[in-house]
């Protein structure tokens, strides 16, 4: 094709014949909101670095969750500030724990509502590791599977729809999926978070979650910024352990690894447009250096573009409520 006889710009004149031959679309049924859930009655704790993003006790589910159905969002993807932590995150897998109290609340308001949950024990651990370490601080893999398998479990039989580990130890969704299975839950569904990088994108989340480690980082056991096949080995171990759905975090920064997965595996795939994304947006849009909205449906039609089926942003609401309007 050649000019003069090809011209795109006849399909980009205007916005209707822009519409009709749009490639991606955003829509609220991609959208799944984070939540972080805390002990305590009437708390609504807006997290600092990330404006707009709050803490909330258990009371406060129900308004927030119906705020989230009449913007049309129909899944939130929980996270637990537990009440107390300890070496093993005991919390995280406790009956009455803060996030398995949660799904119960949700549920009994809202049963249509889709709940997924973070598996993991950072939030929930005092060293804020998502495994067990050893005297010398390595994290240990295998003694940690059973916990995390525990987590999954926990959440599961408090009605969660979907279980998330995020912890990135080897081999765990093939231990959560004989765990659930064996309990005669083989129809919860594992999104793995398959590429999880060792990111400087997470520092708000862990303002929100209350999850920074206390020595060290995380670098032993998520991966390197700079690979990508490795991305696809650590796909490939999911989904032949029995992940349903895979994962990209963060995603800006790694829409590559995130087409790469998708042309590979063709397996429904979130992108995790993570708090440090999400901040640094809000940040410059409050500065009036940026148009918010419209830098937020780009970054939102990139992921679609490059392969994502899911999306988790914390500008959920805001993409909703502007796709509505």
């Amino acid at each position: 094709m050649n000019y003069p006889e090809y011209r795109p710009r006849r399909l980009r004149a205007n916005a209707s014949i822009r519409a009709l031959v749009r490639e991606n679309v955003v829509t609220t049924d991609d959208l799944i909101y984070p939540l972080f859930v805390k002990p305590g009655s009437g708390v609504r704790d807006e997290v600092a670095s990330m404006p707009g993003v709050f803490q909330l006790s258990l009371d406060q589910l129900d308004a927030e969750i119906a705020e989230l159905k009449r913007l049309g969002i129909l899944a939130a993807i929980l996270f637990g500030l537990p009440a107390e932590k300890d070496t093993l995150g005991s919390e995280g897998y406790a009956d009455n724990g803060i996030v398995q109290e949660a799904i119960r609340s949700i549920k009994a308001a809202h049963p249509d509502f889709y709940v997924i949950t973070d598996v993991c024990l950072c939030e929930y651990t005092d060293h804020g590791h998502c495994g067990l370490p050893d005297a010398s601080g390595y994290v240990q893999n295998d003694p940690t599977l059973d916990l995390l398998a525990r987590v999954a479990l926990s959440h599961a039989r408090a009605g969660a729809d979907m279980v998330a580990p995020s912890d990135m130890m080897d081999g765990r969704v093939g231990v959560i999926r004989a765990a659930l299975d064996a309990a005669g839950l083989e129809n919860t569904p594992i999104m793995a978070y398959s590429a999880k990088y060792a990111s400087g994108y997470y520092g708000p989340f862990r303002d929100a979650a209350d999850s920074a480690p206390s020595f060290g980082d995380r670098a032993q056991y998520q991966m390197d910024s700079a690979n990508a096949s490795e991305a696809l080995r650590e796909t490939a171990l999911d989904i032949s352990e029995g992940a349903d759905i895979v994962m990209v975090k963060p995603a800006l920064a790694y829409l590559d690894v995130l087409r790469l997965i998708k042309d590979e595996f063709g397996y429904p795939t979130c992108a995790y447009n993570v708090s440090g994304e999400y901040a640094m947006v809000k940040a410059a849009a409050a500065k009036g250096w940026i148009d918010e909205k419209r830098v937020v449906l780009e970054t939102m039609h990139s992921f679609k573009r490059a392969g994502a089926d899911l999306i988790i942003t914390y500008h959920a609401k805001d993409v909703a409520a502007w796709l509505a309007a």
